[in-house]
């Protein structure tokens, strides 16, 4: 995700992070994707370093790029919720 879109995504998040209890906040910051998901981007990872991805399978990863980097910017708002004691 280019730099410029955290300070976006912050501006879109503060306010749904407030929403989060802290049950929902420790769930958010465990989430890990399931082994199935896991291989199929270590595939695309293997292929993209070797330059063998195809088109669909590209913006595939790119795809799946974009929503962990939202998840991971998530993640780190439930944690910093869960440091304040929430």
């Amino acid at each position: 995700m280019k730099s410029q879109s955290v300070p976006v995504l912050d501006r879109i998040l503060d306010p749904v992070s407030r929403c989060l209890t802290p049950d929902v906040a420790r769930a958010i910051a465990a989430y890990k994707v399931d082994d199935e998901t896991q291989k199929l981007l270590d595939s695309f990872a293997a292929k993209n370093t070797a330059g063998r991805l195809t088109v669909a399978e590209r913006a595939a990863y790119e795809t799946y790029v974009s929503a962990l980097d939202f998840v991971a910017i998530l993640q780190s708002k439930a944690r910093q919720i869960m440091k304040r004691g929430g």
